[in-house]
């Protein structure tokens, strides 16, 4: 069992930059490949970065690719998003998922935990 919590999200302005933070207890946290996903107001979940393990490999959803960066500090337990440029289609309840010995996914369904999110939201 592994425990996620977000932090980190809150209005900013488009243009502007935000780090989110994803703090994990209970398991090896080394174990996992962990990724953020978002969902806006009445869409569905997206994939937005995943990160493995070591924090050696990173993959983007295209629309983030150059703005945004996913990171990981393992001493610490820690995921982070770097993000840069926001936009307001940016908007959206942003969460930090991890896949137990995982190379790291585009789909929601391969991550066995979940954190309970943190609002981003970009004006315009």
């Amino acid at each position: 069992q592994v425990q996620l919590v977000e932090s980190g999200g809150r209005l900013v302005q488009a243009g502007g930059s935000l780090r989110l933070s994803c703090a994990a207890s209970g398991r090896t946290f080394s174990n996992y490949a962990m990724a953020w996903f978002r969902q806006a107001p009445g869409k569905e979940r997206k994939f937005v970065a995943t990160v493995s393990y070591s924090g050696g490999n990173t993959y983007y959803t295209d629309s983030v690719k150059g703005r945004f960066t996913i990171s990981r500090d393992n001493a610490k337990n820690t995921l982070y998003l770097q993000m840069n440029s926001l936009k307001p289609e940016d908007t959206a309840v942003y969460y930090c998922a991890a896949d137990l010995w995982g190379a790291g996914s585009l789909f929601g369904r391969n991550y066995d935990y979940w954190g309970q999110g943190t609002q981003v939201t970009v004006s315009s």
